[in-house]
């Protein structure tokens, strides 16, 4: 996990490099009077490197997954309390008033 993390790291400080490198190249261009087409060849390896090292650190980096499966024993037991006296179920419904004509015909 720590490299992976250190990969990612270097990945976004290449696409921050990436993104300097192309402002520095149209403060160039606005200087000598050209103009702006698509960035220098560098800037896109640049930038294609620091994206393909985040995906991979986004994809080796993160912690174990959990289990699904219903009856796996990692899965905690989820029950609702032994008194439901005390259960108050809010919700946004209240506000709209009730119509009768909107029931349901049978």
């Amino acid at each position: 996990m720590r490299f992976g993390f250190m990969v990612g790291i270097l990945g976004g400080l290449l696409l921050a490099q990436a993104g300097y490198a192309t402002i520095q190249y149209r403060g160039m261009l606005k200087i000598v009077e050209e103009e702006f087409s698509c960035p220098p060849m560098n800037v896109v390896v640049g930038l294609l490197l620091g994206l393909a090292l985040c995906i991979w650190a986004a994809l080796a980096s993160p912690a174990k997954f959990k289990s699904i499966h219903p009856d796996s024993e990692e899965n905690r037991v989820v029950s609702l309390p032994a008194n439901l006296d005390f259960m108050i179920f809010n919700h946004r419904g209240k506000v709209f008033p009730y119509n009768a004509e909107f029931k349901l015909k049978k």
